[in-house]
């Protein structure tokens, strides 16, 4: 694997990791139900980050990040839907990620894509995509806490337990294996 290109990986992954993590600890009406003022549900969030990933990483390096066929309007309609329908669109999603992400190679953060027309080259959009994934994630993640509130696992380290895992840190890269919170 390639160093750069490995690495963007391992942290996509780290964050898929935190998504399921949190989404798990949910029951399956928590994840469709809006959070707090109306806010986008898990589901919703899950619906959105899919359609990004499929429309950006689908032809990568060959078509616009932007896909025609994608409705990102409808990504944003309440839903509700089983656990099973839930995490099969979030498979479907990280899964043409992930697998555009394995192919990639250090020499290729230099080309150009284009999303909406616009020109990046892959590093930009790459660092683009990871920010959006982590923005949504956090969101996932936050509204799982906020509804277990006292009964939340936490997904790294919990309060009080810092001195304690400095002893040995084992979730500081995002390298695929070890990146895992």
């Amino acid at each position: 694997m390639q160093k750069i290109t490995g690495s963007i990986l391992g942290e996509f992954q780290r964050y898929k990791t935190l998504g399921e993590k949190s989404i798990a600890q949910l029951s399956d009406e928590e994840l469709c139900q809006s959070g707090p003022s109306g806010t986008n549900s898990i589901a919703t969030l899950v619906w959105h980050l899919s359609g990004n990933f499929a429309s950006r990483f689908t032809d990568f390096l060959t078509s616009d990040g932007e896909k025609p066929w994608r409705n990102r309007d409808s990504e944003f309609e309440p839903r509700t839907v089983s656990r099973e329908e839930l995490l099969e669109k979030w498979e479907a999603g990280w899964g043409i990620l992930l697998e555009t992400l394995k192919a990639l190679q250090d020499e290729d953060l230099q080309k150009l894509v284009t999303i909406r027309g616009q020109p990046l080259s892959v590093s930009e959009a790459l660092h683009r995509s990871l920010a959006h994934c982590a923005y949504h994630v956090g969101q996932i993640t936050m509204l799982a806490r906020m509804m277990r509130g006292e009964k939340w696992n936490y997904l790294s380290i919990p309060p009080g337990g810092s001195a304690e895992y400095n002893k040995n840190p084992t979730r500081e890269r995002g390298d695929g294996d070890k990146g895992k919170s």
